[in-house]
């Protein structure tokens, strides 16, 4: 079924890392890399040097303008035929993305179909998150642990962070790729509890 729903400017930006999969998946290429952990990654400390250091030269690499800022991004992929996916006939893939705004991390995401790794979700649980009421913990325990975080310019508020699940697979060959993702970004306000949530899916499951 191929799906388009709840597109969203926050979500089309992360069309960069996940052009980078299906591109990568399609020729299982890339290179691979050490997924950066949360303790690694400091929003608004962490520069691009700091990244460039750590995993070396990216697969791809490009701008974006979001809330009328300009960011820098990075994106590391890998796939190979010879993993173990998540589900039969998936490519195993996994990607990391990073934003930077005057070279300091405003966000980054992580998505993998990797058994190991894999950071599917239950897209089917998204309404159940109610701005204003839901906390922190209740969507962890909803949806599991993010893959990644958003600060400003990612999201519109200069004050807060976001929570990011992402989650994209590919199948097919070369020449007939069929490919999905689905991207959750949920943020909290100073007690803990939603102030916003933004959801997409796209593409042929």
């Amino acid at each position: 079924m191929f799906l388009t729903r709840g597109m969203t400017m926050t979500s089309r930006l992360t069309g960069y890392l996940a052009l980078a999969l299906s591109l990568v998946a399609a020729g299982c290429a890339g290179s691979d890399f050490a997924k950066q952990s949360e303790d690694a990654l400091v929003l608004g400390q962490t520069t691009r040097q700091d990244i460039l250091q750590r995993l070396g030269t990216p697969y791809r690499e490009g701008t974006a303008t979001k809330n009328g800022k300009q960011l820098k991004t990075l994106s590391y992929a890998f796939a190979t035929t010879t993993g173990a996916p998540v589900r039969d006939g998936v490519v195993p893939t996994r990607g990391q993305g990073f934003y930077f705004l005057d070279d300091k991390l405003a966000g980054y995401d992580f998505a993998s179909s990797w058994r190991d790794d894999q950071t599917n979700f239950d897209g089917a649980k998204v309404p159940e998150i109610k701005k204003g009421v839901s906390t922190r913990d209740e969507v962890l325990r909803l949806i599991g642990r993010p893959g990644g975080k958003y600060a400003y310019p990612l999201i519109p508020d200069q004050t807060r962070q976001a929570d990011v699940y992402l989650y994209a697979e590919t199948r097919g060959g070369p020449f007939n790729v069929k490919f999905y993702q689905k991207h959750l970004v949920v943020t909290y306000d100073e007690r803990g509890v939603v102030s916003n949530v933004d959801y997409q899916e796209v593409g042929q499951k």
